[in-house]
């Protein structure tokens, strides 16, 4: 397919129906204000809860001082047939200061330079056709009457026509595509484009099967070992209270619920944006019957949450959690929490549940496959090619030993 549209300055790249050949415009949006939400909603069809418009409008809200969001859509014939998620964000440069080596640029110092003179600036921009708030390909939709080839062809062209725009060609970028669980197709296009495929941590899946109607089922499912170590992680719970907070409570609870979730935030391998104080909140009003916070009180005080997606007699889609490491040690906090998310979704008929990524080995040891995610990157101008590697390090798979529990 062969694209005729070339990158135009200025605000006239807002104009609408911006053609790309014959057939196929975009339009391209800096507002989920300004976006045409019958269009959007006729290529959505509430296929994802996290491409719908309510929820990029929360999280252009909560997080516009961070990122900054483009959102397009394509049309054929002047009809709407895909739409593409865009967040751009700078973060700190000197995320790479410990994991670069220089020796071979000593002659120009090139990265000694560029690190000790913007370290505490946001000097690396990334553009990701995707949600860097989520573990998942949540960055793009098309009409299930185009073909994988075409749409390729159409995501890549417009994302490269955008990145030219943004003018992040003349500073250190990347455009980054995430997370896939079965690789893109056709792959020679990708890499025609420049773009590296690799393969971040995977999310980890619990499958429940139908005949599993209690948590207790579901341990007996274990082998003597897993089953025995189970028992004893749920017993550390016996004085815990576990509970469903409303919308008032969550506001209530905010600071202490923000607290914890800082404790887990600060030590994640890449931070690249931090929640703001209120995002649990305003999620709660948005998706009262579909969003939930389950708080988990030892001697009067929270000690850890979870918070998650119910998706009626399909699945449980963890997202953020946060615990007080001094009580994990005596309580087991993260393994409960993994019982608790299993126990809700047999409770509510689902037969999966989406534990995300992170910690994959203990996730394992409660039953959880992994998902392999495929990512897709491109270096946009020499100096940020240097930086590819410790960039994909960043994000590549921690080393872990995966865990059967069941028989």
């Amino acid at each position: 397919m062969t694209i005729f549209c070339n990158p135009i300055s200025s605000k006239k790249r807002f104009l609408p129906f911006r053609k790309l050949n014959e057939v196929y415009s975009f339009s391209l949006f800096e507002k989920v204000s300004s976006v045409s939400a019958s269009d959007w909603e006729c290529v959505l069809q509430n296929r994802t809860l996290f491409l719908a418009l309510p929820y990029l409008t929360l999280v252009e809200q909560c997080i516009y001082v961070k990122l900054n969001f483009r959102y397009i859509l394509v049309y054929y014939k002047n009809k709407p047939c895909g739409i593409i998620y865009i967040q751009i964000a700078n973060f700190n440069i000197d995320l790479f200061s410990n994991q670069i080596d220089t020796s071979k640029f000593n002659r120009l110092n090139i990265f000694k330079k560029i690190i000790s003179s913007n370290k505490n600036d946001g000097h690396l921009m990334l553009i990701t056709c995707g949600n860097n708030l989520l573990s998942g390909d949540f960055g793009f939709l098309f009409d299930e009457k185009i073909n994988k080839k075409t749409a390729s062809e159409l995501l890549l062209n417009i994302i490269d026509l955008i990145s030219k725009e943004e003018k992040l060609r003349g500073i250190i970028s990347a455009t980054l595509i995430k997370d896939f669980v079965k690789p893109l197709e056709p792959y020679k296009l990708f890499e025609s484009k420049n773009y590296f495929q690799f393969i971040v941590d995977p999310r980890l899946i619990i499958q429940v099967q139908s005949n599993i109607k209690t948590l207790d089922d579901y341990i007996e499912s274990f082998s003597k070992k897993y089953r025995k170590r189970a028992k004893a992680v749920l017993n550390l719970f016996r004085d815990v209270e576990s509970r469903v907070l409303n919308t008032e409570e969550i506001k209530k609870y905010e600071i202490e619920l923000y607290d914890l979730y800082s404790e887990v935030f600060e030590r994640a391998k890449f931070k690249l944006l931090k929640l703001p104080q209120n995002y649990f909140s305003d999620l709660k009003v948005l998706y009262p019957q579909t969003f939930f916070i389950k708080a988990f009180f030892y001697d009067k005080q929270i000690v850890a949450f979870v918070s998650s997606f119910l998706i009626p007699n399909s699945s449980i889609e963890a997202h953020y959690i946060g615990f007080n490491y001094e009580f994990n040690a005596k309580l087991n906090l993260y393994q409960n929490i993994l019982y608790s998310l299993i126990n809700d979704a047999i409770i509510n008929k689902c037969t999966s549940v989406n534990l995300g990524r992170s910690a994959a080995e203990i996730k394992s040891t409660v039953g959880a496959f992994p998902e392999n995610l495929y990512c897709y990157i491109k270096p946009q101008n020499t100096i940020s090619k240097l930086f590819l590697n410790p960039f994909i390090d960043l994000l590549n798979p921690s080393p872990w030993i995966p865990r059967n529990p069941f028989k």
